[in-house]
């Protein structure tokens, strides 16, 4: 079974790796290129970022987060990004990580955890439903995908949510949805 810990940078390689994985498969993300150490380091909040350890000692999964706003309205609102290395998926990692990384989130006072989907990602759309999350709208035709097969295609994106049931001063959420 997968250890969850924190990331560090020491993990960089295995997490850019796996995020090169998701680039080229097409699904995950529009992005067309790894970031440098650095752009990761600073787009990523450093209390929302783990790793999964396979008993081997390999890194097999990720999870990280970004600010969606500097506005401090916004404060506890992230997008949150979360990929398995090909080998490893189906195994319930992605689960496991988005638990670790929800709680973690919530003693951090973030209220609302958001992502865009492909709707073709049919298995991080089941994730993503299973951890609490809702598809709050659908984005059409948002941007072209850079990679895949899909590469130079218009793309729609669903827009998905959790909310906490506690707010960002830690008490009970009276808007429940």
């Amino acid at each position: 079974m997968a250890e969850m810990r924190e990331m560090t940078p020491a993990d960089w390689p295995a997490v850019e790796e796996i995020y090169a994985q998701g680039i080229a498969d097409g699904e995950a993300t529009f992005e067309v290129a790894t970031p440098t150490w650095q752009a990761f380091d600073a787009g990523k909040l450093p209390r929302l970022r783990f790793v999964a350890v396979d008993a081997g000692g390999a890194l097999v999964g990720w999870i990280a987060a970004s600010p969606v706003s500097s506005r401090p309205a916004y404060r506890g609102v992230v997008e949150h990004s979360v990929y398995i290395d090909r080998s490893a998926r189906g195994q319930g990692i992605g689960r496991r990580l988005l638990d670790v990384f929800i709680d973690a989130a919530e003693d951090a006072g973030i209220w609302t955890i958001q992502s865009s989907i492909f709707p073709e990602n049919a298995a991080s759309l089941r994730l993503h439903e299973a951890a609490g999350f809702r598809v709050v709208g659908r984005r059409e035709r948002i941007a072209r995908s850079g990679t895949g097969p899909q590469a130079g295609c218009w793309r729609d994106t669903l827009l998905i949510e959790r909310r906490s049931a506690v707010d960002g001063d830690g008490a009970a959420d009276e808007v429940r949805r």
